[in-house]
């Protein structure tokens, strides 16, 4: 869904991509200070109601975070390490969102059942993208889906910013909207791979 804002992403990532590129920093580097900072306004925000600033201190290390790829791209050091530490380190802040928004329904929220639509959202997420990786890791393409991790993210976040801002209802409309999409997604990967299978074994018979 956001594939076609790519271009437009890459135009602004760019020019600070090759700033940092003239600097010691390494995308892994980026990677990880993303992947920290995200974690740390979930965890340290959320639980204790602060979703608006929470939100805030999370977008702006998921934004530093996507640099990672475009410095990498700069300097010449994409590599099969730093795909694998920044797919596994998103699975890092993923979780830290939604386990932040888990707990503050738990503790000040009061709402055990948005606290478990924010915890279906986090175990679902998991499995889309475990899904991909381990139907990748069978040789077979997995890219289908109508809600991939930066549509599942977006979700989450504006919809803990604007509760934050105190919009009534909002939180435990994305929440729902988002556990019914993620599930719906892992089906939808499920079914391609298994298609997927079935087809290479007609051919092969």
């Amino acid at each position: 869904m956001l594939n076609a804002l790519r271009p437009a992403l890459d135009r602004v990532l760019t020019p600070v991509g090759q700033a940092l590129a003239r600097t010691p920093i390494t995308p892994n580097a980026v990677t990880v200070i993303g992947t920290l900072g995200v974690s740390a306004g979930a965890l340290g925000l959320f639980p204790v109601g602060q979703l608006f600033v929470g939100t805030m201190v999370c977008t702006v290390f998921v934004l530093a975070d996507m640099l990672d790829g475009t410095l990498a791209r700069i300097k010449g050091t994409s590599g099969p390490w730093g795909a694998f530490l920044d797919s596994t380190l998103d699975r890092v802040a993923d979780a830290s969102v939604f386990g932040g928004l888990t707990l503050w329904f738990m503790l000040g929220g009061r709402d055990r059942l948005l606290a478990g639509v924010a915890l279906f959202c986090l175990v679902s997420g998991g499995l889309v993208s475990y899904a991909k990786a381990r139907a990748e890791g069978l040789g077979y393409r997995c890219d289908v889906g109508i809600a991939e991790r930066s549509e599942r993210l977006i979700i989450g976040l504006v919809a803990a910013g604007l509760a934050g801002l105190g919009v009534p209802y909002v939180l435990a409309i994305g929440l729902w909207i988002l556990a019914a999409l993620s599930a719906v997604t892992f089906g939808q990967r499920v079914v391609a791979v298994r298609r997927a299978i079935v087809a290479g074994r007609d051919r092969e018979a």
